[in-house]
């Protein structure tokens, strides 16, 4: 039987995480958390062989988190399962030797696959991830698939990076769209966040190599 600890901090997402896994063969949910500490809390009695892990944990940070796990359970695998496609966190995840990265928008046969890979002692990568870009330029950056754009921005966030794009100033940007300032500084953050960019510039090079402006 192979043992799934899971953390996330949506808890809807989770209890539904935690439901499907739970109806698969051969594997068991052995416990779950909603934040970086509540894991910690937790780990030392964990009985799993992989924690599914959340990159984005609003109280930790993720190099920090990964650290305190290793020193408490060296032995436990660590499969990530996030939105947080850009080659940036990836990286720097790999650093500490994480044994998979998973996308949330993966299908279950898929997602059950790289379950077993890893517990083998394999690692497992989603497919739409290049991790290893050879041009130095775009180096935090990714390509994707047109029709997948749209999964991972919203429509209203796709004219947002359009006009920062087109060197507009967030006042511009709001004018423009009718909206305030602070929802554009807003869906600017969210856009750095959600495509793994460090700031502007990575957003202007994550536009160009997907062919959102030319």
């Amino acid at each position: 039987m192979l043992k799934v600890f899971i953390t996330d901090d949506h808890e809807l997402y989770l209890e539904g995480l935690v439901l499907l896994l739970s109806k698969q063969p051969g594997i068991e949910v052995t416990g779950s958390a909603l934040s970086g500490k509540e894991l910690l809390d937790k780990l030392p009695a964990v009985d799993a062989d992989i924690l599914l892990l959340d990159v984005h944990l609003p109280d930790t940070n993720e190099e920090e988190l990964l650290t305190k796990i290793k020193a408490i359970r060296p032995d436990i695998k660590i499969l990530y399962l996030t939105i947080m496609r850009g080659t940036r966190y990836i990286h720097k995840l790999i650093r500490h030797d994480i044994d998979g990265y998973l996308l949330k928008n993966i299908g279950i046969e898929e997602f059950v696959k790289a379950l077993h890979t890893v517990a083998e002692g394999n690692k497992y990568f989603s497919k739409e991830i290049n991790i290893i870009d050879t041009d130095q330029d775009f180096r935090n950056t990714i390509t994707i698939e047109d029709k997948k754009i749209d999964e991972i921005l919203s429509k209203r966030e796709i004219e947002v990076l359009t006009l920062i794009c087109k060197e507009y100033s967030n006042s511009e940007i709001a004018e423009k769209l009718f909206l305030s300032v602070s929802t554009v500084e807003t869906h600017r953050k969210n856009l750095i966040a959600k495509l793994g960019v460090n700031n502007t510039v990575g957003l202007v090079k994550f536009a160009l190599k997907n062919n959102l402006i030319e």
